[in-house]
């Protein structure tokens, strides 16, 4: 690894607690300042690619829209292809689409629907793991497309939400777990 200087304990301590953001009861996971320091992040790039680096990958599937920011960097370390699952309306080709159950209603991603290859070797990477809705959402998706899917992986995960559950059978990766 590049930044083996950088641990999971190092970007723990980086990552800024917002109490009540946002609204009253939530803790913000703030990620900004593992984001604003060149080396932290890179840091965390490799944390999120180490068990990869040299296992064919892909592609690098990022989740809207903070798990853009470490899948486009993972992707270009592994010389792989990037590619987004974004809100439902913000891909401007043919989709294919996956709705899911929020707290108070519904939501859908979506990929373009050339965007993976059947078999290809897919990463799936995104800032957070709380609930699990979108990440599912996201893996069905490629399960729809026939890719492998080697991990899912996040930088955080909200244990106590229990969002693995959604995601069964699925090898599931986080660098930090609250």
């Amino acid at each position: 690894m590049m930044n083996g200087a950088v641990t999971a304990a190092i970007l723990e301590s980086a990552i800024r607690n917002v109490p009540d953001f946002p609204k009253p009861g939530i803790q913000f996971k703030d990620i900004t300042p593992v984001l604003g320091d060149a080396r932290l992040f890179a840091g965390a790039v490799d944390l999120l690619i180490g068990p990869h680096a040299n296992s064919g990958i892909d592609a690098v599937c990022g989740i809207d829209a903070r798990g853009f920011i470490f899948a486009a960097a993972a992707a270009q370390k592994l010389g792989a292809a990037f590619i987004p699952i974004r809100k439902k309306g913000k891909l401007p080709f043919t989709t294919i689409e996956e709705s899911y159950t929020l707290e108070y209603g519904e939501a859908t991603m979506a990929i373009h629907a050339d965007a993976v290859r059947p078999g290809a070797r897919v990463l799936l990477l995104d800032d957070l793991l709380a609930t699990g809705g979108t990440a599912a959402a996201a893996t069905t998706l490629l399960t729809k497309m026939a890719a492998h899917i080697v991990e899912v992986g996040f930088l955080i995960e909200l244990g106590f939400l229990q969002g693995r559950a959604k995601l069964p059978g699925l090898p599931v990766r986080s660098i930090i777990t609250y």
